[in-house]
């Protein structure tokens, strides 16, 4: 199975499963050999003393049937009586820390000191440089230790790594095929190829959760097909009626070529809500749009909303672009922006200029309420003044995402919406 590139954003969890396993080996490893370390001066310290001890006894021992001491038997042992006489490089720590049995003296020079319990001055010291078993190895050891922890280390990250994928293959496998599966081409009963485990449940999980979303696409298709059938079928009716007039009468009444201008702009509309709802309009289907005629159509067919109102629009020149989009999306959104401009604003004027990519439809009007300024491009949002359903900019929103523009609401003194028109 190839690697895919979007997965390939996360965080694998194969790999977060090495690193957490590697990191918990080599802590391991630290652990074992410091307590190795500790363990191995403990067995010395231990021999040491059991040798010392051996000592005491048998000089108790010679004491208590002669009543004289005798030396030790070890030539790096010595009995004295008094901490005054001990050893010069340790005297004075041994008289400063009397509870204490082990120095470190000069140029290497290591003391054991014991008191024999019988008798309250006699200590027998021991200088063990020379018995040490440990600490003259002790960097090889260090060494060893740090060695073979590197080995089992990276032992353990192979170890890790082969089951890191072994156990997350099934999630991988379940992600890209979720990943690369297109709506209504799902394969039904695919959860059954995975293990029976956790994931198997999950994966079971998302196929009812895509047969349900499969389902749903299949009636919003159907609903949008009847829809159109329905829409389109009277929309045939006038204008065919239209057409007969027009083959009758040399020129259509005022009346008759407003109804004619509006059925086609129905068309167009009920067309791009169509291609909207089914998500059919692509990249190829978009051309180089002349904004200015199409603000002036929007203009012409809403005119009737500024009856009798002080209101100027004002279109600048700067609108004279053309712009990349599918043609039939401008007429629904500048529709529904300007319908509602046009319809709030009591006096004043609508602004329509076009800058930077940035087309900005600004009014005079009252401005939408601050309650429901934060959600006002949600369908069914309605303020307190509204004459209409609160689809309006829902729709606007859903244009702008399907043609990938941005689109912003600000609402302050009046209404100025801002639409960035991405090439």
């Amino acid at each position: 199975m190839k690697a895919d590139p979007d997965l390939a954003k996360f965080n694998s969890i194969s790999r977060q499963v090495i690193i957490r396993f590697c990191l918990f080996t080599l802590i391991l490893c630290a652990v074992y050999s410091l307590l190795s370390l500790i363990m191995l001066y403990n067995l010395e310290d231990r021999f040491i003393e059991r040798e010392m001890a051996h000592e005491m006894n048998y000089l108790s021992q010679e004491y208590r049937n002669t009543g004289n001491w005798s030396a030790p038997r070890r030539e790096h042992m010595k009995l004295y009586f008094a901490r005054q006489d001990f050893p010069q490089d340790i005297r004075e720590m041994a008289i400063r820390e009397p509870q204490r049995k082990e120095f470190s003296g000069d140029q290497g020079r290591h003391y054991h000191i014991m008191k024999l319990p019988a008798f309250s001055e006699a200590w027998l010291v021991a200088e063990v440089s020379g018995e040490l078993l440990v600490r003259p190895i002790r960097d090889d050891v260090i060494k060893f230790l740090v060695i073979s922890g590197f080995v089992v280390t990276l032992i353990a990250c192979l170890i890790a790594w082969l089951i890191g994928r072994r156990t997350t293959q099934p999630l991988r496998k379940l992600a890209h095929l979720i990943n690369t599966m297109q709506p209504g081409q799902m394969q039904q009963g695919f959860s059954t190829q995975f293990p029976n485990n956790e994931i198997r449940f999950l994966a079971r999980s998302l196929e009812n959760t895509m047969l349900a979303f499969n389902e749903a696409l299949k009636r919003e298709t159907c609903f949008t097909r009847d829809v159109s059938h329905e829409l389109r079928t009277p929309l045939a009716v006038i204008r065919n009626a239209l057409e007969v007039y027009r083959q009758e009468l040399s020129t259509l009444p005022a009346e008759l070529k407003r109804i004619d201008d509006a059925s086609q702009n129905m068309e167009r509309i009920v067309t791009t809500l169509l291609m909207l709802a089914r998500a059919e309009h692509v990249e190829s289907e978009k051309a180089a749009v002349k904004l200015m005629p199409i603000i002036e159509q929007t203009i012409l067919n809403h005119h009737h909303l500024l009856a009798d109102k002080p209101v100027k629009v004002n279109v600048e020149d700067s609108c004279h672009v053309s712009v990349w989009a599918q043609p039939g999306m401008l007429d629904v959104l500048l529709a529904n922006i300007l319908s509602n401009a046009f319809q709030y604003t009591l006096s004043g004027q609508v602004t329509i200029r076009f800058h930077q990519n940035m087309l900005v439809i600004e009014d005079t009007g009252p401005g939408i309420d601050t309650e429901i300024a934060s959600e006002i491009t949600c369908p069914a949002v309605r303020g307190k003044h509204s004459l209409g359903y609160g689809f309006g900019l829902a729709i606007v929103e859903r244009l702008c995402q399907q043609q990938a523009w941005e689109l912003k609401v600000k609402s302050e003194q009046g209404t100025e919406i801002q639409i960035k028109i991405n090439a």
